[in-house]
């Protein structure tokens, strides 16, 4: 075979199986049930799937009593029938609350009436959050619903529960999931906002040490939820990125377990970024159109 056919050969086998997709899962490493988080109390916003049901589920399954929230009762309703039988097994409790994080007046109320579900609330997860919003084509209406879900209600929900931590003299802990995007630079309505989080996660941690309440975050990159694999499938390949996957929920949750529990009181202010090296080692995986 000459040179100029073996080089059409090559090419050819390149269109056929160059861009044919590599199927790639992962063994997830969890903790067996445990007693870490024995008689503690979590409200954990956006808790009905993804990150925030796997942070929901391994909170359980070590001791903690749950709260999960969402702006549907029927999606509070079908996460809370796949927790049940985790919670009963474990002796714990799963509750739900409708809360939509945009509306800060509601915010008062609402922990008084999570707290008395378990008589303390002791743990924030701020989960919830929406993407979106390239600048070249959000309008201010969904910027302004962006903004409002992912940056305004932590600020105001994390101050609530700051307050009322200390106010109940409770050494308790707030986690706010980040993103890598927070390392990126900022395209998006949704990058702005993940800014944000990484630079109020250090003011709080700042503001709230002294009464002995921890703050930290999780910035997972690329992750294996609803939000981002939108067509179901479980293949986890991803191009583009040092690990060559998505990362799954349950490897954040594995994260967010550790940072609200005993083992994590002298991680304080910190960000602890899960991204397979999107952000910290690329940030090329993402176009910047204008």
């Amino acid at each position: 075979m000459n040179t100029k056919i073996k080089q059409l050969v090559k090419r050819g086998l390149k269109l056929v199986f160059g861009k044919r997709p590599i199927y790639t899962t992962a063994n997830i490493v969890t903790l067996a049930p445990n007693e870490l988080l024995k008689g503690r109390f979590a409200l954990i916003t956006g808790g009905t799937s993804g990150i925030g049901f796997a942070i929901a589920e391994i909170f359980l399954r070590s001791g903690a009593s749950v709260c999960i929230t969402s702006r549907s009762q029927e999606r509070i309703n079908n996460a809370l029938k796949k927790l049940e039988n985790t919670a009963s097994e474990h002796n714990v409790h799963v509750y739900g609350y409708v809360l939509d994080s945009r509306n800060v007046s509601s915010y008062d109320s609402a922990i008084c009436s999570i707290a008395e579900m378990e008589g303390k609330v002791d743990i924030l997860v701020n989960n919830a959050g929406i993407s979106g919003g390239d600048i070249p084509t959000v309008s201010e209406e969904e910027y302004d619903n962006i903004l409002d879900t992912n940056l305004k209600g932590v600020f105001f929900l994390s101050r609530t529960l700051g307050k009322y931590f200390k106010e109940h003299h409770i050494k308790g802990n707030i986690l706010n999931i980040a993103s890598s995007s927070s390392l990126r630079p900022a395209g998006s309505a949704y990058t702005v906002s993940k800014w944000g989080i990484r630079g109020l996660t250090l003011g709080l941690a700042k503001s709230l040490a002294p009464y002995g309440i921890i703050v930290n975050g999780v910035a997972p990159g690329p992750t294996a939820t609803p939000m981002l694999n939108k067509n179901g499938s479980d293949n986890i390949a991803i191009n583009g990125i040092p690990a060559k996957r998505y990362a799954l929920p349950e490897e954040i949750a594995n994260m967010a377990l550790f940072l609200v529990s005993d083992m994590g009181r002298m991680v304080l202010g910190d960000v602890v970024y899960m991204t397979g090296g999107a952000g910290l080692l690329t940030f090329d995986d993402i176009g910047y159109d204008f």
